[in-house]
């Protein structure tokens, strides 16, 4: 075999193994600093979808927010963690709203304004870029 090829399977091979990374993301699960909240994947999606809607034990209420639909973040996160594309979620709070079921999470504009809203809401929870300062919140560890 070739250098040159040996040279570009290491390379395909490389580049699918980041691409599968859990630390390829280019989002962070974030919560209030006084959550100690542990969550997995699947929890994360059912509090963003409204099927989770209170904290475990307290039962204290759970306020989501969520980027722009054309945040780089949000679009990651829509993919990895709920596992559909922005545009489908939007349609899936169509459907929420005119059945009367629940309205869409809070949207902010920038990770800055993420950041400050669940700084102030003890049961907020949301996501940033992975790059964000996460002074005064934390960081939620998922699988």
């Amino acid at each position: 075999m070739s250098h040159s090829r040996i040279a570009a399977v290491l390379i395909a091979v490389l580049l699918l193994a980041a691409a599968r990374s859990p630390a390829a993301e280019s989002f962070v699960v974030i919560v209030n600093a006084a959550n100690s909240a542990t969550m997995t994947r699947d929890e994360i999606a059912d509090v963003f979808m409204k099927r989770i809607t209170r904290w475990s034990p307290s039962g204290a209420p759970i306020v989501v927010v969520d980027e722009l639909p054309s945040s780089p973040a949000r679009q990651e996160f829509s993919r990895v963690v709920l596992r559909r594309g922005v545009e489908a979620m939007e349609a899936y709070w169509q459907q929420q709203i005119f059945s009367g079921r629940d309205v869409p999470p809070v949207v902010k504009e920038t990770d800055d304004d993420v950041l400050a809203f669940v700084r102030r809401n003890p049961g907020a929870i949301g996501y940033v870029s992975a790059g964000a300062n996460l002074d005064g919140v934390r960081a939620v560890r998922w699988k």
